[in-house]
Parts: C-alpha cells; structure tokens; sequence
C-alpha cells in the first residue's frame, strides 16, 4: 500500500469547506499541498472527506471481554466488580495473543474513522509477576499490531506500583501490572529505541491514577523522561475514587492532581468526570486535555463528564474508547451530547453557539485536543499534517441529499460506525471501501485466541 495523491469532491479542510480538491502527499507521508481541481495521477475518492480521528484511551486487552459483563452478580454489580472480570482475562494472555487481539481492535478503529490510538498499556509481565527477557515485551506487541494494520500509535506504558492511596501493598492480581521506577524506566528505554525509527509512533507515559502511584514517584519518573512526552492519567473516575482520596489526603482526586503537579497541555486527564464546579474550572484553564469516553463512562456506570461548564471555562477535550465496548467516534461524540442534555433537559448543547452545527463543534474540538494529547501530527487536513483523512460514504442512505456539516451531524447523531467508507493514513490507502488488505488474516489470528479463551 504505497502513499499517493488523492481528489476528492467535498473536503473538510483546516480552513474549512472546499470542493474539487487534490491532496499532494510527499514521501514522509505528509500533506505537502492542497491543489485546487484535479492534479495529475491522483487517485479519484468518491465521497466526504474528513480529517480522521485520534483515539487517545485504549486498553487493547479489554477488547476480549467486550459483551461478557452485561449480567448482573449475586450481590451488587460496579466498575469495582467489572474490574475483577478483567483482571481475570488479563492473567491469561501471552504476548502472541496481545498482538493478535491488539491488532483485530486497530482495525475495527480503521474502520470506525480513528487513524491512531493512544495505548494506556499495563500488562507488563508475565502472568505469574516475573519480567519478560525484553521488559517491554508486550508494549512492543502493541507497536506491532498497530504497524501490521497501519495505525498510528502512542505507546503509553502504564506506571503501576501500589492499590490504593498512600501507597497500599498491590494486590495478587495486579503482579503483571506493578513495577518500581527503575523497571519501569527499563521498559520507557527500550521502547524509545523502537519508536524512533517508526515515523507513526510516538512515546508516552501513563502513570495509571494517584491510587496506582504516589506524588514522590511520579515526580522520579517525570525528571528522567524529555519534557514533551505526553503523560496520561486516570482521575476522578468513580464516586469510591473520591471518597478514597478525600480520607486520604483531604482532597478531591483532582485537586489533589492540581496541587501536586503543574499541569500543561502535556498532559491529558482520562475521565475526570467527579469535580466541583471550581475543579472544572482550574482544569479548563491549566491547558491538560481531559480524556473522554462516553460509551465506557455509561457502560461502567461512572458518571456524567461536566462537559457544558468546562467547554464554557476554555477546557480542551478528546475521545477515546477505553474498554472498547464501542468503537466509534460518532458514538462516543453522540453520548458525550447526549449526557449533557439528559442533564440538562435541553438540546445542541455542546453546539458552541447560536446556528452552529453541533457534530462539527464536537468533532473539530476532539480532533484538536485528541492530536495534543497523542503528540501526533494530525487533526485537521493541511500542509504539514499527516495525511490521515476518513471518507464518508456519500451514498449511503443516512448521507443522501446531506453535504458538508449536515453530513457531519448526520454521521455523529445516525450513522455510527456505518458510514465509513475509506480510510487513508499517511498517505496509504488502506481501506478501500470498507475492507483492509489483512484483514481476513488478521480476523482468523483474533478468533483463535477468543476460542482458546472464552469462558
């Protein structure tokens, strides 16, 4: 799958609309122009092209448990019980079977309109505790899935030493997850090596949450780490979260992120969705990104994100799919509108002002947030940008007689995961009407693992 150029009829550029269109692409897969009318051996793409999303939340290894918490326990059910369920499939999986479920998840977000993933990765070890030959064996695995489908990738290894605040002894259960700042430089260094000569790959960290590590340790890990590299965090996701942290340290989750760290844009708050109106605003103006995902916040029962105040106080947000129990960034878009107005009984809440497209405000803001947060040159068609463009099908029956924001609106509030058509990453086409090369191959490794797995 070689890069080209390519024409499109209706195109969504950074400075807005524009029909007839033709996007050079150089050599290091990145827009070198936009040419007005058709340049010459460029490859004609029938349908609305849009820049593609980033997905700045993943834990690949979920994907295996998507479907298989819908049913309620003996006692009563929570994210805290959830999370027994998935610790149990993560103490199964080998490396191969990472990669290959890994894999099967990037393609269903080719598919869906995400052209690189954020990878919150904390399965470090083996399933009895003990390290790999290559500490980073299985980060490496994700890096790998991600060149086998094309997606672009940050790799966020996950800092993850204690099970509580103040620095709880972990439980038997998390021993693939723990390390100590040293190991867990180890597996930082040895993946730095790899993505240096990967032009889709960047590197992050994600220390898991301040229940997962204390103030002393971050610190540790952040001075030895180039001060650009993005840092994920999981805050305030759930009520017990909050009460946990206020008996500990007298503060909210996120005030207590507040106090201990200066936050930039740098960083990116995965879920945040507990926080007084005054944490809302100090967050907004601090520049970190909030970390988004809507479908797995209502899944999990966590919460209703304060989107509508925190947009009003110029926060800065993405999407991601967490534990991918959908993959789609029209759904995630659709339920983070959705919660606000069940909130608020309104409607176009998110729209950003009077006579404005709501789809286009969400998906302009998420691309913006979500290419800062993964440190990835995209979110929006230009010279300089990778060239990462989803279409969509211009005749599919949601899309008929809709062009342009309607067309947008119409894909968020309807279409879902239908109405992606082709998907172009660095210049590679590498979905052509809704297939992928490898992805028979791909599907056939996947399924292997479930059969072996299922419970």
């Amino acid at each position: 799958m070689q890069s080209g150029n390519f024409h499109f009829s209706d195109i969504l550029t950074a400075n807005g609309w524009r029909r007839d269109v033709t996007v050079h692409v150089g050599p290091d897969g990145n827009i070198q122009e936009l040419q007005n009318g058709y340049g010459s051996n460029a490859k004609r793409i029938r349908g609305i092209a849009v820049p593609a999303m980033p997905n700045v939340h993943s834990h690949a290894h979920q994907r295996l448990m998507v479907g298989l918490a819908e049913r309620s326990g003996p006692g009563a059910d929570s994210f805290w019980t959830w999370r027994e369920l998935m610790y149990g499939f993560s103490s199964q999986l080998q490396p191969d079977d990472l990669e290959a479920v890994a894999a099967q998840l990037y393609l269903e977000m080719l598919q869906a309109g995400f052209s690189a993933v954020g990878e919150f990765q904390y399965l470090h070890h083996q399933p009895d505790g003990t390290a790999y030959a290559n500490p980073a064996e299985m980060s490496l695995r994700c890096l790998a899935a991600a060149s086998t489908v094309g997606l672009g990738i940050t790799i966020l290894p996950t800092l993850y030493a204690y099970s509580g605040f103040g620095g709880q002894a972990p439980l038997a259960t998390q021993r693939r997850f723990i390390t100590d700042a040293d190991q867990f430089l180890g597996i930082v260094d040895s993946l730095s090596i790899q993505v240096k000569s990967q032009p889709l790959q960047q590197l992050g960290i994600a220390p898991h949450s301040l229940r997962a590590v204390t103030p002393a340790l971050l610190r540790e890990v952040l001075s030895a780490i180039p001060a650009t590299a993005p840092v994920h965090i999981h805050v305030a996701e759930q009520l017990k979260e909050v009460s946990d942290s206020i008996a500990f340290s007298g503060l909210r989750p996120v005030e207590f992120l507040l106090r201990e760290f200066a936050l930039s844009d740098r960083w990116t708050v995965i879920h945040a969705t507990h926080m007084t109106p005054a944490e809302t605003e100090v967050l907004a103006r601090s520049g970190a990104i909030s970390g988004l995902c809507p479908t797995t916040e209502a899944n999990l029962g966590d919460g209703v994100f304060p989107a509508t105040a925190y947009l009003s106080a110029g926060g800065r947000f993405a999407i991601g799919s967490d534990s991918h129990i959908s993959v789609s960034p029209a759904e995630d878009l659709r339920m983070l509108e959705y919660s606000q107005r069940l909130r608020d009984f309104t409607r176009n809440a998110l729209a950003g002002g009077p006579s404005r497209s709501t789809g286009r405000n969400l998906y302009g803001l998420a691309l913006e947030g979500g290419a800062r947060s993964l440190n990835q040159p995209i979110g929006a068609i230009a010279q300089g940008r990778r060239c990462d463009i989803a279409v969509l099908d211009e005749d599919h029956p949601l899309l008929v007689g809709r062009s342009q924001d309607q067309a947008i609106d119409s894909w968020i509030f309807s279409g879902g995961t239908q109405l992606v058509k082709d998907m172009i990453v660095a210049g590679r086409h590498l979905l052509k009407d809704r297939r992928h090369l490898l992805e028979d191959e791909i599907a056939h490794r996947f399924r292997a693992v479930v059969e072996r797995l299922a419970p």
